[in-house]
């Protein structure tokens, strides 16, 4: 039997993903990184980005996280997702408003403080949802 790595991706509200796979990718804070069955333990940021599922060579989930904490232990990794979404379950066309009125709130804000930062990492956000949401739909990603 082929060894498989334990995978949970979970937000405040909900265990949006648990099941075993080949191989996930996550978007770490320093870049992406893939754990597959043996890696090293591993604690890192998650950017906003796509949370990717393999199941031999071919990704069977691709999931849309703004961000949050990954670790890699006793055999496992586990996403802590500040909100996630399953990338076949984004409507582009709500992605592409989030991101219209992120680019205004961050255009707005004054450049130094706490709204430009939040309006900068709303807009990472966003624009990540929309990659997610485009990424999805050109696959034809059935989960």
């Amino acid at each position: 039997m082929t060894e498989k790595v334990p995978f949970e991706l979970v937000t405040p509200e909900r265990v949006v993903f648990a099941e075993e796979a080949d191989m996930v990718v996550v978007p770490g804070g320093d870049g992406d990184f893939g754990v597959l069955p043996g890696h090293a333990p591993l604690l890192s940021t998650v950017r906003p980005g796509t949370v990717e599922v393999y199941e031999g060579d071919r990704v069977t989930m691709r999931i849309f996280v703004s961000g949050g904490f990954a670790e890699v232990a006793d055999g496992r990794c586990a996403v802590l997702a500040d909100e996630a979404v399953p990338a076949s379950e984004i409507d582009r066309a709500d992605a592409e408003e989030r991101l219209k009125r992120a680019q205004e709130a961050h255009r707005e804000a004054a450049p130094e403080g706490p709204e430009h930062r939040e309006a900068e990492a709303e807009l990472r956000a966003a624009e990540a949802m929309v990659a997610a949401a485009g990424a999805a739909a050109k696959a034809g990603t059935s989960r």
